[in-house]
């Protein structure tokens, strides 16, 4: 077998001819360059969390106001919160005698049964109740206990002076448990603390009140 060798083949030997004379030179075109202006890139400003329109309330700082399970305190100022990028109103409320502050939206003062102190006819009216007769029902004392509880819980100043009434012992009669004792008291403590709001007169004052209202009932 033959095989076939490549020849190199030299390169063509190119030689630069220059124009000739008389000849007019060649114009080469400029080569433009293109400018370009900086832009100034637009960055979008943060979100701003929604805001709760304003609204007037029903409630101000100042007042005194009664809430279910806490019995009155006072609104201390009226806050703002932001919660999931939500911008709530809270009514800042604090509880001297418990030593607690609470905060409660201004939208859900009303479902939560917040309310204002009672008029002077409630209080008339629950004062009243302290001198009916007992109602005790029937039933066994850990179910009564409980309707006990709801009323005291229920921020209804009558329904409270229910409590009052049905649990006070006068002299000659049986002693309370301890636990009708503490229910007593929680009931009148909470009772007094209203009517001291209210009378504005402080809070022995107002326990004496509704206790001289018991004890004419005993008379």
């Amino acid at each position: 077998m033959t095989t076939a060798v490549k020849k190199k083949v030299p390169a063509p030997n190119l030689k630069v001819v220059p124009p000739a004379k008389g000849s007019p030179p060649l114009k080469v075109a400029p080569v433009k360059t293109a400018i370009v202006k900086p832009v100034a890139l637009k960055t979008a400003a943060p979100a701003k969390p929604a805001t709760v329109p304003a609204r007037k309330h029903e409630f101000k700082a100042g007042d005194f106001v009664v809430y279910p399970t806490h019995g009155v305190g006072r609104i201390q100022k009226v806050d703002e919160q932001e919660v999931a990028g939500l911008k709530l109103e809270l009514f800042v409320i604090a509880f001297e005698k418990d030593k607690m502050i609470l905060r409660v939206p201004t939208t859900k003062a009303k479902a939560v049964g917040m309310r204002k102190l009672s008029t002077p006819d409630v209080v008339a009216t629950a004062l009243n109740t302290l001198k009916g007769r007992a109602r005790v029902k029937r039933t066994m004392w850990s179910r009564r206990a409980q309707e006990y509880e709801a009323k005291i819980n229920s921020g209804d100043l009558v329904a409270i002076a229910e409590v009052v009434r049905d649990l006070h012992r006068a002299t000659g009669q049986p002693e309370q448990s301890y636990s009708e004792r503490q229910l007593y008291e929680a009931a009148l403590a909470r009772m007094a603390r209203e009517v001291a709001a209210i009378e504005r007169i402080d809070e022995p004052a107002a326990v004496k009140r509704v206790e001289s209202a018991l004890v004419k009932k005993a008379a």
